[in-house]
C-alpha cells in the first residue's frame, strides 16, 4: 500500500472549505479516505438547517436538512477526487443529539444509502458532545477509487 503525503491530498473547489488545516480528501492505494464534512455550504456563512442567534449560538435545528446538506457534500468531494456516492464502504457518523435526532436521521440515511443501487456500506453512529461548528451532524466516509 503507498503511503499517503501531500500530493495525495484533494481539497474541493466546490466543498466547505475545511475549519481546520486537513485536505477534503486523501487518496492511499484505491481507498479515499474523506475528512469529517459537515451541512456549511462553501463560501457561506449559513448553515442549511440551522437557526443561529445574534451570538452565533444554534437555537434551532433541523436535522433532515443537514443530512441532505451533508450528504450532497460528501458526494461533491468524492466526485471530485475521481470516486462516487457508490463507492462509499465505510461511514462513521457523529452526531450531537441521539436520543433527538437518530429517528429522522436514519430515515434519511436509508434513502441514500439503502436499496438497490445503492453504496450500503458499513455503518458507525455515535453521539458527541458536540462539533467544532454549530451542527448536528457530521460525516466521514472511506470509499474506493
Amino acid at each position: 500500500m503507498t503511503q499517503p503525503d501531500a500530493s495525495n491530498s484533494i481539497v474541493s473547489q466546490r466543498g466547505p472549505e475545511p475549519v481546520g488545516a486537513y485536505p477534503h480528501a486523501k487518496r492511499v492505494g484505491n481507498l479515499l479516505f474523506v475528512s469529517g464534512l459537515g451541512p456549511r455550504k462553501r463560501g457561506s456563512k449559513e448553515i442549511p438547517g440551522v437557526t443561529l442567534d445574534a451570538a452565533g449560538r444554534a437555537v434551532a435545528k433541523d436535522i433532515v436538512a443537514q443530512c441532505r446538506s451533508v450528504f450532497e457534500n460528501v458526494r461533491i468531494v468524492l466526485e471530485e477526487a475521481g470516486s462516487s456516492w457508490e463507492k462509499i464502504v465505510d461511514v462513521t457518523v457523529f452526531l450531537t443529539d441521539m436520543a433527538g435526532d437518530f429517528a429522522a436521521y436514519n430515515k434519511v440515511y436509508a434513502e441514500h444509502f439503502a436499496g438497490p443501487g445503492k453504496p450500503n456500506p458499513t455503518r458507525t453512529t455515535v453521539e458527541v458532545n458536540c462539533l467544532p461548528t454549530p451542527i448536528a451532524i457530521e460525516l466521514k466516509v472511506i470509499a474506493t477509487i
